[in-house]
């Protein structure tokens, strides 16, 4: 499979810059935040058809690496993401721990994968960056086998994750000109209205969809929570660019926000978000776009 450099937009900025870092550096946190959903995943391909696995946004590679060291992933485990820092991070852990897994750098919306190739793709927060997803998904469907399964976790709304928007709430009285999310635009809810996933995997030609919310209940150290809220969101991005009197005072601001989250020494917040599944109809179909 050739390794495609990824294209140049908004997306592929963010994460091979601040974002992909910042990932990078908290990788064995965020991992252990989300080991319920990464378990999730493991077990769908576990109970799966076996064969070849594509993981979608794989990040530092978490679950890819999970997957490639299933018994029943005998066509292994490739996961591909556009950001280079964080596919360095996932090749070494793979190198490190000897786990047959394959990363590729590329944007999975344009990337020439060989033509039913996978027996099951899967991601983890990966799916909802696309500037066309339904392109995206449908160069997915094509990169699928007859029958592949589709299994993905996505966020709900950010009024069902209020967790995930404390740091920006808190700070935003304090710093007018921080970027705003934008409804319904590449990123982390954009994947919340329900009929909009289900359209998309239809119009890019995936059958037998099934979208069901799930709430997972996710911990973090205390002692990780400031170095959490200061590198992720809206906030982590202007952050970096304060001046040291003016940031200490914002996140001493926004890391009050958080004690409603802190039992302890620990850190305890529900994810809502849904679990999608479809399939790759036997016959793709020759109306969906893309």
């Amino acid at each position: 499979m050739a390794v495609a450099p990824p294209t140049d937009n908004e997306q592929t900025r963010l994460w091979n810059g601040r974002a992909g870092q910042a990932w990078v550096e908290a990788q064995e946190v965020i991992n252990r935040m989300f080991r319920p959903i990464e378990e999730l995943l493991v077990e769908a391909v576990s109970a799966g058809p076996g064969g070849r696995v594509l993981d979608v946004g794989c990040g530092t590679g978490s679950i890819t690496l999970a997957v490639a060291r299933l018994a029943g992933a005998k066509g292994g485990c490739v996961g591909i993401d556009i950001s280079e820092p964080m596919i360095a991070a996932a090749r070494a852990s793979a190198e490190r721990d000897g786990t047959p897994a394959r990363f590729i750098i590329a944007d999975a919306q344009t990337h020439a994968f060989e033509p039913a190739s996978f027996d099951m793709i899967i991601s983890r927060f990966g799916v909802m960056f696309f500037d066309d997803p339904v392109r995206a998904f449908a160069n997915l469907r094509r990169a699928a086998r007859a029958d592949a399964e589709l299994s993905f976790v996505a966020w709900r709304g950010a009024e069902d994750n209020p967790f995930m928007t404390t740091a920006e709430r808190a700070a935003a009285p304090l710093l007018p000109d921080m970027p705003a999310r934008r409804p319904g635009a590449p990123g982390q809810f954009a994947f919340a209205d329900q009929g909009r996933v289900r359209q998309i995997l239809e119009d890019s030609g995936w059958a037998g969809i099934e979208i069901r919310p799930i709430d997972m209940a996710c911990t973090l150290p205390e002692t990780e929570l400031a170095g959490y809220l200061t590198r992720f969101g809206p906030l982590g991005q202007i952050l970096p660019e304060l001046a040291a009197e003016t940031r200490a005072g914002v996140v001493d601001t926004v890391r009050a926000a958080f004690d409603p989250y802190v039992h302890g020494a620990e850190v305890r917040y529900t994810a809502a978000c849904w679990l999608v599944r479809a399939r790759a109809p036997a016959v793709p179909d020759r109306t969906a776009r893309g």
